[in-house]
């Protein structure tokens, strides 16, 4: 007899309710709306599948977040990470609640001057930031953070040619107790390299100081972390005060808050284990508060959120296109949302759920998109309620990086919509077609001949 092949064991929680004839009560409830607005409509209307982003969601987390360190700290300022969702109506949704802009490259921060932010409150961060980026920036005043010595060295080899002083702070990477550490940005902090940087600046003379910035990792599920990352950054903000008498105006703690997205071989939801905002906030404010930095130098506490900003705002609609059984017995859903629409399948266990009223039965199934490659699995396994072919179903907390880390890749790119205040439906972004691939080839004239 041939040896079986090994299957991982489940847990799986129990919910505590009332049993039905089935037995204990499912944990899903079909989601038929979002802000008021039908599911099976929107599909009918725009296609499946669609992607679909809450303005009221974003604005009411955005208030959350904002709140929990404004009413333990005077000074606070976001930025909007736009590598996280840089669609121009999300970003303008936290620019109008007052949120800067913080970018990573050469097309992010174009895309934020032409989302009219102004240049001096464009965080300008990442390790590959070209020559014109930097003159550009420079110009503009906009606030660069300077990420190893040869953009240091590069900088202030650009001054004596603009005659401008640029505007800078440094990214500090250090051991805050969890692993692994992110070392690859910035000077670190533990080996004496920030505090040798910090020096180099001042010495020069030719540029302005004026912030300390750490960004110490990513889906942070320890706010004592940030704790420990404000102790050290304040740290080096007291010793600029005390060699050189000058005064930073400003730290910042980047993003990593986690959403409340449900990690891979999590046991618990995230929902129930991830930090709260209030969390996070009472860790970093304590940590300037409490530090040798004295009351009249307060900084500004900047912050980068991302993720935990736009999960629960961004949805995705599809419908299921075949139920199969597996070679070895199991059950497995086809559905038509693949990878390169969720990218973020390969780390989260997304919440897929019916859209239309289902049977209390579920069964263990594998999630498959619809795409010709094997690594095309949306859950490994979901303990899901039978849907079938043709219907209807919403993946959920889906906002950040899916939009931006998506991939034109055997199926084109389908509709964003933005469902505003009022519950109108707005086309943000419109599906590729064929010819928005192929008018940027080029065929040479030799291969336009064949007969097949």
């Amino acid at each position: 007899m041939a040896k079986l092949p090994f299957e991982r064991p489940i847990i799986k929680k129990i919910n505590i309710g009332v049993p039905n004839k089935i037995g204990m009560k499912t944990e899903y409830t079909p989601i038929t709306e979002i802000d008021g607005v039908s599911v099976k409509q929107m599909i009918k209307e725009y296609g499946s599948p669609v992607y679909v982003i809450s303005e009221k969601t974003i604005r009411e987390t955005y208030k959350k977040a904002y709140s929990a360190f404004a009413v333990r700290y005077p000074k606070i300022q976001f930025a909007w990470s736009y590598k996280t969702n840089y669609l121009n109506a999300v970003c303008k949704t936290f620019h109008q609640e007052g949120s800067w802009a913080e970018v990573v490259s050469g097309f992010e921060y174009d895309k934020a001057i032409a989302n009219k932010v102004k240049p001096q409150h464009i965080v300008f961060n990442g390790p590959d930031k070209s020559r014109e980026d930097l003159i550009k920036a420079i110009k503009n005043q906009s606030l660069i953070h300077i990420d190893h010595f040869d953009e240091l060295y590069t900088i202030i080899s650009l001054t004596s040619e603009l005659n401008e002083t640029p505007k800078v702070a440094i990214r500090v990477n250090m051991d805050t107790g969890v692993y692994p550490q992110w070392s690859r940005f910035g000077f670190n902090y533990d080996n004496g390299e920030a505090w040798d940087a910090l020096n180099r600046i001042m010495i020069s003379k030719k540029l302005d100081l004026i912030g300390l910035h750490a960004h110490i990792g990513t889906y942070m599920m320890t706010a004592e972390a940030y704790k420990i990352a404000g102790q050290k950054l304040s740290d080096l903000a007291v010793k600029l005060k005390e060699k050189y008498n000058h005064t930073i105006k400003y730290i910042d703690f980047g993003g990593g808050f986690a959403s409340k997205n449900t990690l891979i071989g999590a046991y618990l939801p995230g929902s129930d284990t991830c930090p709260s905002f209030d969390d996070y906030a009472e860790a970093i404010t304590s940590s300037i508060i409490n530090s040798k930095i004295k009351p009249d130098d307060f900084p500004t506490i900047m912050l980068e959120t991302g993720r935990a900003l736009i999960d629960d705002a961004g949805y995705i609609l599809g419908t299921v296109l075949a139920n199969k059984k597996l070679a070895d017995g199991s059950n497995s859903t086809v559905i038509d949302v693949g990878v390169n629409l969720l990218f973020t399948s390969f780390w989260y266990e997304h919440q897929i759920t019916p859209a239309q009223e289902f049977s209390p039965y579920t069964e263990n199934t594998t999630i498959y998109g619809p795409l010709c490659m094997n690594i095309d699995v949306i859950r490994r396994s979901a303990n899901l309620p039978i849907m079938k072919k043709g219907d209807n179903f919403v993946i959920s907390r889906i906002g950040a990086y899916n939009m931006t880390q998506w991939m034109q890749f055997i199926a084109l790119r389908p509709k964003i919509l933005m469902i505003d205040l009022k519950g109108n439906v707005h086309i943000i972004r419109e599906n590729e077609k064929l010819k928005d691939i192929v008018s940027m080839e080029r065929t040479p004239e030799h291969l336009n001949n064949f007969d097949v």
